[in-house]
């Protein structure tokens, strides 16, 4: 079986067969939350796209180190102008909060969702804050380089002087021209030389709550300078793959490269990657908008626009059945439809153990192995698997009918292929299983309150009765003075 994965490369607008630059190692950085507020769709979109890159870059046999980067100070609220406070900075006010409780708080909700939703964890998990040494030499570097400029205490990024010996637009497709055209000067600004040049550094207005020494002054790091200065730290100054959601296409991830550029000399990264938005009725989910539905809001259904709540395997299923390029409508009758479209594949899956095998295979089901792979290298086309599998499914159901017949070996390679695709690689699992020994632990106390009923009632043969028929189920009873107790054998 041949494996040749192509990604799609937002800065080159094509699919490229992916080549590390330093095999079997691969490095890839991924932004990830801000921690001012519960996670929701858009997070896990973003969280799932990349754990399946992980998960299949592991499974080709690649040494993965994932960074996803956790943005605890820096992120102001207005992302493009650089205006207004900082997102948890202001939370830290507004709930009479240190800003680290609040980032503490957050993030370990989103680190349970993450865990609900069953993405593994990344690599290297770096705060901004935990790195402002390094961003303060990072900026050194740009300065050093002729490509920033102090102004009142803050360092700002020349993009007109940047343009003259690179691109800056070259990822988002923008112009400095229409920029410089477009753009209105704006108050809290004056400082810039250009209203679209970006904080490099930023000085603390004195009720600016987070704030650190530097040689300028005291006060915090831009935004796009956390991912530049943690991914080299971690990755390299040149490293395989960035990830993270289309609406950090611009203008973080464009004034990413510039930082690399500027400082280095060369572009960082080899791969850009981009999932597409949540959308709702077709307007964009997100905080800034207020349309957005929580995870935990899904997992409970305590939300006017949920019908019920929704488990989380479900919630990862929906994401799977679109390419992670394109966008993904909300509703309820689309998640209605994820869960009952997985719960078949989980019932396939387990009528495997059942199937009667033949002495021999009257379909060839070999080739669906292929026709799998092939669709995770045609840039990880997730819907594409899943009609495979879906195909393969209707297989299964006719050597269930009698229809067609398998030979034993035939039975136990759907069984790895399809344990494989959907455990391993897409990152299901099964949560019927633990209903399962839910529904175990429920019957067995019936039993044990209706078996102590008829011993206060001296009704010892029935007692026994139930003692004898459990032990022909592998299962041991223990009697005490607390009462029975259970345990197979």
């Amino acid at each position: 079986m041949e494996n040749q994965l192509q990604i799609y490369n937002t800065l080159t607008r094509k699919k490229e067969i992916f080549e590390p630059i330093n095999p079997p190692h691969v490095g890839m950085y991924v932004c990830g939350p801000t921690v001012y507020g519960d996670a929701h769709l858009g997070h896990a979109r973003a969280a799932i796209t990349f754990d399946i890159v992980f998960r299949y870059l592991l499974h080709l046999g690649y040494k993965v180190r994932y960074v996803r980067n956790i943005t605890d100070v820096g992120h102001l609220e207005n992302d493009t102008d650089e205006l207004g406070e900082d997102k948890i900075a202001k939370k830290a006010r507004l709930e009479k909060l240190e800003p680290m409780e609040v980032v503490q708080y957050y993030a370990n909700r989103y680190h349970m969702n993450m865990e609900q939703l069953n993405v593994l964890p990344p690599s290297i998990e770096p705060t901004a804050s935990g790195h402002i040494i390094e961003q303060i030499a990072y900026v050194k570097e740009i300065l050093s380089n002729g490509y920033g400029y102090e102004k009142e205490g803050s360092v700002y990024f020349d993009v007109v002087k940047y343009n003259k010996d690179y691109n800056y637009g070259k990822l988002s497709g923008r112009k400095v021209e229409d920029l410089l055209e477009n753009t209105r000067k704006l108050a809290g600004q004056e400082d810039k030389r250009n209203s679209f040049d970006f904080a490099l550094w930023k000085k603390a207005e004195p009720k600016h709550i987070m704030r650190w020494p530097s040689p300028w002054s005291e006060g915090y790091p831009g935004w796009h300078m956390e991912c530049s200065a943690m991914s080299s730290k971690y990755l390299g100054d040149r490293f395989d793959i960035h990830g993270g959601g289309l609406d950090l296409l611009f203008p973080h991830h464009e004034s990413e490269i510039a930082q690399s550029n500027a400082a280095k000399g060369q572009d960082a990264v080899k791969y850009w990657m981009h999932n597409n938005m949540i959308t709702i009725s077709g307007q964009k989910m997100g905080k800034s908008l207020n349309n957005f539905i929580t995870l935990n809001e899904f997992f409970s259904g305590k939300h006017e626009a949920l019908d019920r709540p929704y488990a989380p395997m479900t919630i990862r299923f929906f994401m799977l059945q679109a390419h992670y390029r394109s966008t993904l409508d909300f509703s309820n009758d689309a998640l209605k439809a994820a869960e009952k479209g997985m719960n078949k594949l989980f019932e396939i899956y387990n009528s495997l153990d059942r199937l009667k095998a033949s002495a021999k295979s009257s379909v060839d089901v070999r080739k669906y192995e292929q026709l799998c792979y092939d669709a995770l290298n045609d840039d990880f086309n997730t819907p594409i698997l899943l009609a495979h599998l879906f195909d393969l499914s209707r297989v299964i159901n006719q050597i269930n009918s009698g229809k067609e017949t398998l030979t034993k070996e035939d039975i136990d390679f759907v069984k790895n292929l399809m344990g494989t695709l959907l455990f391993n690689i897409l990152g299901l699992r099964d949560d019927h299983e633990k209903d399962d020994s839910k529904l175990v632990e429920y019957l067995m106390k019936t039993i044990l309150d209706i078996r102590q009923q008829a011993k206060e009632n001296k009704d010892y043969a029935t007692a026994d009765k139930i003692r004898e028929e459990l032990e022909k189920l592998n299962i041991r009873l223990k009697d005490s003075k607390e009462g029975a107790e259970w345990s197979f054998v």
